[in-house]
């Protein structure tokens, strides 16, 4: 227990901790009418005043409290899975179920007992990625179901969360293949020590008492990280992105090898470029492979976000004000405004990629809300006929504007362009799969009386079309407007908003410029080869 003023709770692990020294704040000290209100933290640690000594004597303090609510979190994570068993699951075989086929990885896959559903519940709770919420899950159930010395120490302050969770990491892959009195001899072994190593250092002793204890174990190591080999993409600043590849390393050093060997020789016929440039060229070779006609082709679909622009005066007729562009109809002069705007800035025209598709999203320079959807013939279609009931113009009349409610249970396909168009990802928040693999979910369901409009339709990606569907007690609201509301059986709510939002989310509305931006990748608009993107009732 750490002694002193300030505030004081208590946790699991049976502590109490009391920290930030300060004077107390008596209410009767405060002005007449004057409420109390929490105590800023700098009024509670006047830093500035503190001697070196004493600042570091409180990052210790600190380190230790980190430690012991990391031993806390980890008790509330364990108890949280107990709660979410697997056996609430669709099994294999029952209408529902995940497909064998398209299991997660080792790094999302739930652990023995524990529901599928699980890391997303948790990561909705914490605000952060399914694969981080699996991780920390792993973790927690690792340090408290097979290494209770290191929870332990963990609780006791004595042992930090770093270390703690990478002797979880070290030893978790082989935790439940290996006897206990193996892992006691282990947690014996390198916990008197522990605080003297680095993390690798102590990673790389844990690992070498567990080949000591049990010669197989380099082994089921070796398999269970191979079955994590993947290929992601990381998104970076300026333009640029990160293509990160997990793979054995003979495997990796042979690849690098290769690249950098055509790299070199490109190098020869052109040494102005930079070495990087070109090894980066070989690999996009290597893998597109341009030149060979032999497979079927990776056709891109591009899909164009442009600003609608407000109505010329020019074609309103004489004296006419300017139609107003939030909630009213897309005339004929917007379109024609548009097609001008688009010309000047896609040199050439709009046109699709070769083999590929184009759409564009018609948004509300405003609100950034999506008004309309049309590929380019369409638009070029609707200002040469300009508006039927007035060849003459001078008109505002409604030529295009958004899908109508249609009576069948299947999302029609202007509808699917125009709600994978506004959502762009699954809309279950933090998920980024694209829109064009992902399911047209009725929010109300269709058996319960929900339309087939674009107000009741959202995108969401097969794993959370099935979690929304069939693990129980979630929630999914859908506001007017397109936000989505998801409240997990614990009780935590977080709305996501269809990208571009930008005045429901309190931003300023950008240029038209930055707002004409191009999306190229995923599959076209009906969805990809052998997948027709819309499941069979009940979803």
């Amino acid at each position: 227990m750490f002694e002193g003023g300030g505030f004081g709770f208590g946790f699991g692990v049976g502590v109490t901790v009391h920290v930030l020294d300060a004077p107390a704040r008596p209410a009767e000290l405060l002005p007449a009418g004057v409420t109390a209100r929490p105590t800023r933290l700098g009024e509670l640690m006047p830093v500035v005043s503190r001697t070196g000594d004493e600042i570091a004597v409180e990052l210790q303090r600190i380190q230790v409290l980190e430690a012991r609510l990391a031993a806390y979190r980890a008790e509330l994570v364990g108890e949280l899975a107990s709660r979410r068993p697997d056996s609430d699951d669709r099994q294999v075989g029952e209408r529902g179920a995940a497909s064998p086929d398209w299991r997660p990885g080792p790094q999302n896959e739930p652990a023995p007992g524990v529901s599928e559903f699980f890391a997303d519940e948790l990561a909705h709770v914490l605000n952060c990625s399914r694969t981080a919420a699996s991780t920390l899950a792993d973790q927690c159930l690792v340090l408290r179901g097979f290494l209770p010395g290191i929870w332990c120490a963990l609780a006791d302050g004595d042992l930090d969360w770093p270390r703690a969770r990478a002797l979880a990491a070290e030893l978790g892959p082989v935790a439940r293949d290996v006897e206990p009195e193996v892992l006691a001899g282990i947690e014996a072994a390198v916990l008197p020590r522990a605080t003297q190593l680095s993390v690798p250092g102590l990673r790389a002793a844990a690992r070498a008492e567990l080949l000591r204890h049990d010669e197989e174990a380099a082994e089921r190591r070796r398999r269970h990280a191979q079955r994590r080999a993947d290929v992601t993409v990381k998104p970076r600043a300026d333009g640029m992105a990160e293509l990160s590849v997990f793979l054995p390393r003979p495997l990796a050093a042979a690849v690098r090898d290769t690249i950098d060997r055509y790299a070199r020789i490109a190098k020869a016929d052109d040494p102005s470029l930079p070495l990087g440039e070109l090894r980066v060229s070989a690999l996009a070779d290597l893998v597109l492979r341009p030149w060979d006609t032999s497979r079927p082709p990776v056709t891109a679909h591009l899909t164009v976000l442009a600003p609608l622009p407000a109505d010329a005066d020019t074609d309103a007729g004489a004296g006419a004000a300017p139609a107003e562009v939030d909630g009213q109809p897309i005339t004929v002069p917007q379109l024609r405004a548009l097609l001008e705007h688009l010309e000047w800035l896609l040199p050439g025209g709009v046109r699709a990629p070769a083999g590929g598709s184009l759409d564009l999203a018609l948004v509300d320079p405003r609100t950034g809300d999506l008004r309309a959807t049309a590929t380019a013939a369409q638009l070029e279609r609707l200002v040469r006929r300009g508006c039927p009931s007035h060849p003459q113009g001078g008109c505002r009349c409604s030529v295009l504007g958004g899908p109508p409610v249609t009576d069948r249970y299947r999302p029609s396909v202007a509808q699917r362009r125009f709600v994978t168009m506004r959502d762009r990802t699954c809309r279950y928040p933090g998920c980024g799969n694209h829109a064009g693999w992902a399911d047209l979910d009725h929010v109300v369901p269709h058996g319960e009386g929900g339309e087939t409009s674009c107000e009741n339709l959202c995108c969401l990606c097969r794993r959370h079309h099935r979690l929304k569907t069939f693990a129980p007690g979630w929630r999914f609201e859908m506001s007017p407007d397109g936000a989505l509301a998801v409240t997990t059986p614990s009780g935590v709510t977080r709305t996501t908003r269809p990208p571009g939002h930008w005045a429901a989310m309190g931003y300023p509305a950008p240029s038209r410029e930055a707002q004409l931006m191009a999306q190229v990748g995923g599959p076209p608009s009906g969805g990809g080869p052998g997948y027709e993107g819309v499941d069979p009732p009940p979803f």
